[in-house]
């Protein structure tokens, strides 16, 4: 159950704000600010105020059902709309409990996902290019945009490695728990025997880091400029396009030889440099609040297994909160993965809650 008295200050900000917002007297910045929170509280006001009403409505039902002077027909009308107004219940205190999840401070940031193939060889290589077209139809279906940083192939189709960037509305409170090792479980197709196979790919997520969020010194860069080429270029460049940048203090190395331009090869290179820089120290200061780690789920060491997707018995299983779905094709192509998310959003929040 959730107290009522948190879902009415919901109904009450939403009304406020609206008021607020409506005078057309505020200066631009807070004004974006109140628009984005309203924005937010549209997702889930009508669950709220429904909500409220949710105990009312059943009283009124249990009313009829315990009146003798009810007829059968109207009896057998308020037992249906009970049942129904239970499966409501159930299915609006979940949303409601995963909109008032304590928030960490990056999920509203945008994010850097980078894939890479693991052990298994040309099999690991062709799940990354699965998990690959996996997050683009998440993508796709929740209308968030998706760009390719860079992208090493390997043979039939397969991909050695991934970068993409993802924007949109709250990106890394959802992307976060990707992060880990993904197994997958099948028979390649040059396995003669039928024998499964079991390979792997790392998913690490990042939030996407603004030069607000970390600044980065010209004195702290190494920027080395090579020849384009090999796996990851798409062409071999007669001009020094290449470019490595190091970051000396932490030691973190980017190379980045997609494009033909040198200016835009930094660009995006100084962009996942900056991204993993701040995740370095976003894990340094979790490490300090190590209490408060143990409540968390979706931020966890990217060495361990999260995931194994199981082709011959069609299932997906998240170890971390041991949810088997009978789905894996829903799942692949991005149909259910919502489903995945929302238990692990509960569950972080059931830890949170515990560890209160």
């Amino acid at each position: 159950m959730i107290p009522l008295d948190k879902v009415k200050d919901l109904v009450i900000k939403h009304d406020s704000l609206e008021k607020e917002l409506s005078t057309g007297s505020i200066d631009p910045k807070t004004f974006a600010q109140k628009s984005k929170e309203y924005s937010d509280l549209g997702n889930i006001i009508i669950f709220a105020r429904e909500y409220l009403k949710f105990d009312q409505d059943q009283k009124d039902l249990e009313q009829i059902l315990n009146d003798k002077s009810s007829d059968g027909e109207m009896k057998n009308l308020a037992e249906k709309e009970l049942e129904v107004l239970k499966e409501k219940k159930t299915s609006y205190t979940t949303k409601l409990k995963v909109f008032l999840l304590p928030k960490d401070e990056d999920d509203n940031k945008n994010a850097i996902v980078e894939i890479r193939a693991g052990t298994g060889g040309l099999e690991a290589s062709l799940f990354c290019a699965d998990l690959f077209r996996m997050y683009e139809k998440v993508c796709s279906k929740k209308k968030w945009k998706l760009d390719i940083i860079s992208i090493s192939k390997s043979e039939a189709g397969g991909f050695k490695e991934v970068i993409f960037s993802v924007s949109g509305s709250d990106i890394y409170s959802y992307l976060k728990y990707e992060s880990g090792v993904h197994r997958v479980q099948r028979v390649p197709t040059t396995e003669t025997q039928g024998r499964v196979h079991t390979s792997a790919a790392t998913v690490a997520v990042l939030p996407e880091a603004e030069e607000v969020d970390i600044q980065i010194k010209d004195s702290d860069l190494r920027i080395d400029v090579f020849r384009s080429g090999g796996p990851g270029g798409q062409s071999v460049n007669t001009t020094d396009s290449a470019v490595r940048i190091t970051h000396l203090p932490t030691g973190v190395v980017v190379s980045q030889q997609d494009e033909k331009s040198q200016h835009k090869n930094k660009a995006k290179a100084l962009k996942i440099l900056r991204s993993r820089v701040y995740e370095a120290e976003k894990r340094k200061k979790d490490q300090e609040r190590a209490d408060n780690r143990k409540s968390q789920i979706g931020t966890g060491d990217r060495s361990e297994r999260i995931r194994t997707y199981n082709f011959p018995q069609g299932r997906v299983t998240d170890h971390r909160i041991n949810l088997t779905l009978h789905k894996l094709d829903e799942f692949l192509s991005g149909e259910i993965h919502e489903e995945m998310n929302e238990s692990l959003r509960l569950k972080e929040q059931d830890l949170k809650l515990k560890n209160l």
